[in-house]
């Protein structure tokens, strides 16, 4: 209903309607010109003016707009994996979820290295959490390659922070091991708290979402809950 070519139009009476009329969807649906105006301090020629930048003939066509977009929004099925990250986020907002991420934050604290790893697209999010740890004051390093000669780091003892949707990446579980056997702190996010990983580690989150795989075994499991955990933690310190 509001594109974004429009709000980028919106002066900052605009953007004051604008977050009003989100708010309060039911509510402007069944108001009179003169009733939003007086809710808003503006004039109702301010708030024609809104609806005719937003391209409505008057407000009567920009008031039905509102009643059609309710509808919809009331008759909506949320996809499965909308409601499986809402059931996930629902979980974080928890004394539970503190409880659960408190060693994970002792050990990265404490840490003068914090080293994370991680095959294929978990590569990609390891780089990401290294680039969060280091902006907020640690030392981190992202480690996508398996074959990168990690002794340079055995030295200084780094914690060692593993992500992986399965778990059970052969290259991530042997780059573990190796760590172990250093004894090194492993921490890591994964899909499912009983995947080789997950038990190799010290301490594992796991986010439990549906594993999908398209075209040809593609893992297309959404790592939304990893960024967030990662986020969270780097928050935390």
């Amino acid at each position: 209903m509001f594109s974004y070519e429009q709000l980028e139009k919106y002066n900052e009476t605009d953007v004051a309607i604008y977050r009003y009329i989100v708010k309060n969807l039911d509510k402007v649906a069944y108001m009179s010109i003169r009733e939003l105006a007086h809710e808003l301090h503006v004039s109702t020629s301010t708030i024609l003016r809104f609806c005719v930048k937003n391209g409505f003939a008057g407000y009567r066509d920009f008031k039905q707009a509102l009643k059609n977009e309710q509808q919809q929004l009331t008759t909506y099925e949320p996809q499965s994996d909308v409601s499986e990250l809402a059931n996930f986020f629902a979980k974080t907002n928890s004394a539970a979820y503190e409880q659960k991420l408190l060693p994970a934050i002792v050990a990265l604290r404490h840490a003068s290295l914090i080293i994370f790893v991680g095959i294929g697209s978990s590569g990609s999010l390891a780089r990401y959490a290294a680039r969060c740890f280091t902006n907020a004051g640690k030392m981190a390093f992202g480690l996508k390659d398996s074959k990168y000669p990690v002794s340079a780091f055995e030295q200084q003892h780094p914690v060692i922070f593993a992500l992986s949707e399965s778990g059970e990446t052969p290259e991530l579980v042997t780059l573990i091991q190796h760590f172990q056997q250093q004894q090194c702190p492993i921490l890591s996010i994964t899909n499912q708290s009983q995947s080789t990983v997950g038990k190799l580690s010290d301490w594992n989150f796991a986010y439990q979402l549906t594993h999908q795989r398209i075209n040809g075994n593609y893992n297309l499991t959404t790592q939304v809950p990893v960024v967030y955990v990662i986020e969270t933690l780097s928050k935390r310190l």
